[in-house]
C-alpha cells in the first residue's frame, strides 16, 4: 500500500494519495483544483489515478473532483447524504460517480475503503476507513476523517450559518456534530492513524495542531473537544459554538460552486506577461484589480502601483488578501517579484476560485516606468499613542471577534477583515482610520484595499498588546 499526503501549507488542507502497489491504482481524498499535481506524483511512483472521493462538500477550496470528472479512467465516489439543500448537482449524465452511502465499500486493487457517515461539520460529510488487504490486514490501518476529527481539535459545526448563509442550523450541526464524534470512532482500534483534511491555520476549526496525522487512540486521550463531545453534550454545544473565527467571505462561493458547479479549464490558466504600457492601461479597465504579491509587506508599504491591494506570496496572505477582497468577477493583474514566483501566485488563486488572469509584471519594470509611486502610511505601534488621537479620527481593529475579545484598544471600532468588504458601509469616508490587527500583516492587507476605497489610513505596525483592556474589564 502507498499513502501520501499532499499538503497545501497557504490553506493548510490536506489530500491523500493512496495506491495498491500490487495492481497500480490509486485514489485521491480531497484533491484541490489544481490536479496536475496529483497526476505526476501518483506517475512518479508507478500508479494510475482511477478513483477521487471527497469527504464533503468544501468551504475554503474548490474540488478538485470536477476537474478529474474529464478524465474517462476516473470514478468519482461522492456522498448520497445532505438532503437537497446539501447533496451534490454538478454532476451530470455522463459523469462517473458513484454516491455512497453509510458503512459502503469499494475497492481499489487489494485496498478497502469504507464510508464513514460523520455529519455535524456539514450534513452530508463521510469520513473513510482504510484497509489494506493486499498486506494481509483485516482492520483498518487509517482513517481519512477531512473536517471531522483533527489533530487537537474538531470540526467547526457553524459554516452553513455564518459562511453559506443558512439560518438556523448553527446549533442543530452542534448537536449532530456531537452524537457523531460519541459513536463513529467508538469501534476503531487506538493503532488506527488519524488522517485530518486540515492542520494549523485553518479556518475550519479554532484550535487545530501544527503535527500532519495523529492516532485514534491519541485523539481519545488529549483532543479536548472530542473528550468533551464523548461526555458532556450541552457542554459540547457551547463550547463549539464559542470563539470560532469568522469565516473569510469566499467561503459562501466556494460552498456554492462545490456543490453547483464552477467551469472546468484543464488546467491553471496562464496569463500574459504585460508590459508596463500595457498593464497601466488595463488596470483602468472595468473590473480589473491589482493584486501585489511581493513577499516583502514593508517594501510594498514604501512604494506600489497606485490602488493595488497587498497580497503578499508569504504564508497564507496571498490566500487571505484575496479571499476577503477580490469579487469574483474581477480581472487580476498581478504584481510579482519575478516569473520564478508566478506558478505559485496563480496556484493558489486558482485553487480559491480566482482564474481570471489579464496579465502579470515584474515589479522592477513598474517601478523603472515611473508606476510605483504610491505609498501606505505606517507607524510602528509601539511609538503610537492612542489616547492622543486626533480629532476626527478613528481605531480600527481587524482581527477575529475572539482576539478582540480577549483585548483590546479601548474605543476602537471593531470589523475583522475577512468580513470587510460585506460591511464597508459601516465604515464613513470623512475620518482617518488607524487600522491595526495583531502584527500589522492582516492590518496591511486591509489598509491597502480601504486605500483603494478611497479612505485615509494609517497602517499600525506591530503590537498594541499593552495598550490593550478585555471587554470584561
Amino acid at each position: 500500500m502507498f499513502l501520501r499526503q499532499i499538503y497545501d501549507d497557504a490553506l493548510a488542507q490536506a489530500a491523500y494519495l493512496i495506491g495498491c502497489q500490487q495492481t497500480g491504482e490509486a485514489l485521491v481524498i480531497d484533491p484541490e483544483r489544481d490536479i496536475d499535481r496529483y497526476y505526476r506524483l501518483a506517475e512518479d511512483n508507478g500508479l494510475r489515478i482511477t478513483a477521487v472521493a471527497e469527504t464533503h462538500i468544501h468551504a475554503d477550496f474548490v474540488s478538485g473532483a470536477q476537474e478529474f470528472a474529464r478524465d474517462p479512467n476516473v470514478t468519482l465516489y461522492l456522498s448520497s447524504h445532505g438532503g437537497d439543500d446539501w447533496s451534490y448537482r454538478w454532476p451530470d449524465a455522463d459523469t462517473r460517480v458513484h454516491y455512497l452511502s453509510d458503512n459502503e465499500s469499494f475497492s481499489m486493487g487489494k485496498i478497502q475503503v469504507t464510508a464513514v457517515h460523520s455529519p455535524g461539520h456539514t450534513p452530508e460529510h463521510l469520513s473513510y476507513t482504510i484497509i489494506d488487504r493486499g498486506g494481509g490486514a483485516d482492520e483498518p490501518v487509517a482513517i481519512v476523517t477531512g473536517d471531522f476529527v483533527f489533530v487537537g481539535d474538531v470540526g467547526r459545526p457553524d459554516l452553513l450559518e455564518s459562511a453559506a448563509g443558512v439560518a438556523g442550523v448553527m446549533e442543530p450541526s452542534a448537536r449532530t456534530l456531537q452524537a457523531s464524534l460519541a459513536a463513529r470512532l467508538s469501534g476503531l482500534p487506538d493503532f488506527v492513524q488519524l488522517l485530518p483534511g486540515h492542520g494549523a491555520g485553518s479556518a475550519c476549526g479554532k484550535a487545530l495542531g501544527a503535527i500532519p496525522s495523529s492516532t485514534v487512540g491519541y485523539e481519545r486521550r488529549f483532543n479536548a473537544a472530542l473528550q468533551l463531545a464523548e461526555r458532556d453534550a450541552e457542554g459540547f454545544v457551547k463550547e463549539i459554538l464559542a470563539g470560532q473565527p469568522e469565516p473569510p467571505l469566499y467561503f459562501a462561493r466556494m460552498k456554492k460552486v462545490n456543490r453547483d458547479g464552477i467551469r472546468v479549464t484543464n488546467g491553471v490558466p496562464q496569463p500574459p506577461r504585460l508590459t508596463a504600457a500595457e498593464f497601466g492601461a488595463r488596470a483602468g479597465e472595468k473590473n480589473s484589480l491589482v493584486l501585489d504579491t511581493r513577499a516583502d509587506r514593508a517594501a510594498f508599504e514604501t512604494s506600489h502601483f497606485p490602488g493595488a491591494v497587498c497580497a503578499p506570496l508569504a504564508g497564507p496572505s496571498l490566500s487571505n488578501s484575496a479571499g476577503a477582497f477580490v469579487n469574483e468577477d474581477d480581472s487580476l493583474l498581478l504584481v510579482v517579484d519575478g516569473e520564478h514566483q508566478l506558478d505559485e501566485v496563480t496556484r493558489q488563486l486558482y485553487r480559491i476560485g480566482f482564474d481570471t488572469f489579464a496579465g502579470w509584471i515584474p515589479f522592477e519594470e513598474l517601478a523603472a516606468a515611473g508606476m510605483a509611486g504610491a505609498s501606505l502610511q505606517a507607524v510602528e505601534f509601539a511609538q503610537f499613542a492612542p489616547g492622543e488621537l486626533a480629532e476626527n479620527s478613528s481605531l480600527l481593529d481587524v482581527r477575529n471577534r475572539s482576539e478582540y475579545d480577549e483585548g483590546h484598544v479601548p474605543g476602537a471600532l471593531h470589523v475583522p477583515y475577512t468580513r470587510l468588504r460585506e460591511r464597508l458601509d459601516q465604515l464613513p469616508k470623512g475620518p482617518r482610520y488607524y487600522v491595526y490587527c495583531a502584527s500589522g500583516r492582516r492590518a496591511a492587507l486591509t489598509s491597502s484595499f480601504l486605500q483603494l476605497q478611497g479612505y485615509d489610513v494609517v497602517l499600525l505596525n506591530g503590537s498594541g498588546e499593552a495598550h490593550f483592556q478585555s471587554v470584561a474589564a
